[in-house]
């Protein structure tokens, strides 16, 4: 086993896109086996060794056992860094089944002081960016998907911010309870969006009418600012784990939207695919989301897609609505008569033969007496009584001599809208420099949304996929585009974001949205103050409605914060004696070992100890259990338990 570890890394050694500092890549090496990367099975076959072992002889072909191979470089004797070799010694080994096989589950920890910051400048170019992650095996995930105890309920309006229990006017808890329903109620949850989808599926499996939802892009250099990113397999375990709770979810008719770029989006159909079937998918979206060009690029990156599945198909194509028709495509109707009903356009009278009846080969006579028949292979595409009520009515136009073949008169003010098309251009649908305006008139320039999406862009979305009072879904809320957009579209809407600019950018803006009241002094006055950008215009946006705000309640999350929160070495050292005594620790952790071996702890670095330490922690503990929301070691406030009682509609 040696000689041949030691083969493998010399071999590799040999191309830099497999080192990193004369350290080997261990994800890049196991993502292009997988790939079947010609420059890996290159470099492999040139070694005798290499070639026996991860090779075989098929019918005169060379076949590569990528299976064996990736299982090989996974295993702990192959490069284990000072970090991997503490790590086993102390208990926390690592699983290494496929996407395929794996009933996995991903979580993840985005770096908070600098997480989200797309387009660095040099300034930010020096801060160290992680976007930590951890892969639960399934016998560790007993408690972790259990519906969770919600905290810090408030809700907004126009007249403020209100705790719920305020809002109960001197009434007694059973009657303004009474009086709330979560299933009328737009919501925004703080937490893990993975284990806030599961927290949902009680009062709202099935109730969802759209899910959007723009993930991170696996990019490293997307509005995902990390450098230490996904490898595909993870990054897809990771996005596995939310769309298999999402389609519970989902109602009947119901469809998902994910934007996504050329880096993952043959993987993630694929995937789609596996989760809704095949005959679920309905079209590959192309947003143009830039018109300028980019002469750094080979070939310059103007598109994203948005992949559309639904759990029925034929019930979406019959609920979809239309696209509105645009001044581009109505430039065809015109008005060269002065018709008092406006401007109009000739449609073809004629169909394909296809499954036509004899009544629709009939004779028209046109007013100047001449008798038209359908071409040859065509028909006539409406019945002859039709026709001639349509003739009275001056709706069959015959050319301007009244003896030109017939065809019907469709007036621009009956169209209601076309089919959509899966090419959206930016000037229909907004580009990334509209939607970085429209973030900062609301807040000024801030580095955390790059590339947030045009509210014209989720208009369309919306409209297509919705109508008034269906319920939305986004839980990567980001800057809360899809909520500020469903909010002024008169839609009901659900976001999850667990990123602490939930409270200085998510919330505010949809604040902005519904607007406050005017105020001279302590009067307050009827007239609203409220966004005016985006679509506001578009859709007549006046301001108004509200919204409710709950938290996951934090237990194990806690010290994750104060971990990512920590800056130097004598913080973490205090941190793991205080977690020994007071936060859960995984059973797999082997505390003597932990002490044994606190040299080669030191040694780490800075953020491999903050890796470390919450690896250590217990994620089935991350947050409170609903079912424990009575235990009076978590204090819960009896407003608390009256509403979590009420959104899991429990009578206590």
């Amino acid at each position: 086993m040696k000689s041949l570890i030691n083969e493998l890394i010399n071999i590799l050694k040999e191309n830099d896109k497999y080192t990193s500092e004369s350290k080997l890549l261990k994800n890049k090496i196991a993502e292009d086996a997988l790939k079947l990367e010609p420059t890996l099975l290159k470099l492999l076959l040139k070694s005798k060794q290499l070639k026996k072992h991860f090779f075989q002889i098929v019918d005169d072909l060379l076949i590569f056992d990528k299976i064996k191979f990736q299982r090989f470089v996974s295993n702990k004797q192959f490069l284990p860094d000072s970090y991997t070799s503490f790590k086993n010694k102390i208990g926390l080994t690592a699983n290494g089944e496929y996407l395929t096989d794996s009933k996995e589950v991903v979580l993840v920890w985005p770096y908070k002081d600098c997480v989200l910051e797309g387009g660095q400048n040099e300034e930010d170019a020096k801060r160290n960016e992680i976007f930590w992650n951890e892969t639960l095996a399934p016998d560790e995930i007993d408690r972790l998907l259990s519906a969770k105890a919600f905290t810090n309920w408030k809700k907004y309006d126009v007249d403020d911010e209100h705790k719920l229990s305020d809002l109960a006017n001197g009434q007694r808890p059973s009657q303004w309870l009474n009086s709330l329903d979560f299933d009328k109620e737009n919501l925004i949850i703080k937490g893990n969006n993975l284990l806030a989808l599961h927290s949902l599926l009680r009062r709202f499996r099935g109730k969802v009418k759209l899910i959007y939802i723009d993930p991170p892009y696996n990019t490293g250099e997307d509005s995902f600012g990390y450098n230490d990113k996904f490898n595909h397999s993870t990054w897809l375990t990771f996005i596995k784990n939310r769309l298999i709770v999402a389609k519970e979810i989902l109602s009947s008719s119901g469809s998902i939207w994910i934007s996504i770029d050329d880096n993952e989006m043959p993987y993630l159909k694929v995937l789609l695919d596996e989760i809704f079937g095949s005959d679920s998918f309905i079209a590959t979206n192309v947003w143009q989301k830039r018109y300028s060009r980019e002469n750094r690029e080979a070939i310059g990156d103007v598109h994203e897609y948005i992949l559309v599945y639904s759990k029925n198909p034929k019930k979406f194509k019959i609920e979809r609505n239309l696209v509105p028709i645009n001044e581009k495509q109505a430039k065809v109707y015109k008005n060269p008569n002065n018709d008092p009903k406006g401007r109009w356009r000739t449609i073809p009278l004629t169909a394909q033969e296809g499954h036509a009846t004899k009544e629709q080969y009939f004779e028209i006579v046109s007013p100047s007496g001449k008798v038209f028949i359908p071409p040859k292979g065509r028909c006539w595409g409406i019945a002859k009584a039709t026709v001639d009520r349509l003739i009275l009515e001056g709706r069959i136009y015959f050319g301007k001599e009244g003896n030109s073949q017939p065809n019907l008169i469709r007036y621009l003010s009956e169209v209601e809208g076309v089919t959509p098309w899966t090419w959206w251009p930016f000037d229909e649908v907004g580009h990334t420099d509209e939607s970085k305006k429209e973030i900062h008139a609301l807040f000024g320039k801030v580095n955390a949304f790059d590339s947030p999406k045009p509210e014209r862009l989720l208009q369309r979305i919306i409209h297509i996929a919705s109508n008034e009072n269906d319920l939305i879904l986004d839980f990567f809320s980001g800057s809360g585009t899809t909520q500020a957009v469903a909010h002024k579209m008169k839609r009901r809407y659900i976001g999850i974001e667990q990123m602490d600019y939930i409270n200085t950018i998510t919330v505010p803006r949809l604040r902005k949205v519904i607007g406050k009241k005017s105020q001279k002094g302590e009067e307050l006055f009827d007239s609203i103050k409220y966004d005016e950008g985006g679509i506001s215009k578009a859709v007549n946006w006046q301001g108004g409605g509200s919204f409710v705000y709950c938290e996951l309640m934090n237990l194990n999350q806690n010290w994750i914060d104060k971990i990512q929160e920590a800056k130097i070495d004598k913080e973490l050292d205090v941190l793991w004696q205080a977690m020994q005594e007071e936060a859960f620790i995984s059973y797999k952790v082997d505390f003597k070992e932990f002490d044994k071996n606190a040299k080669e702890f030191a040694g780490l670095s800075f953020v491999d100890k903050q890796k470390l330490l919450i690896e250590t922690l217990d994620k089935n503990q991350l947050y409170v259990n609903y079912s424990e929301i009575e235990d009076e070691d978590y204090k819960f406030s009896d407003d608390d338990i009256l509403l979590n009682n009420k959104f899991y509609e429990v009578d206590k």
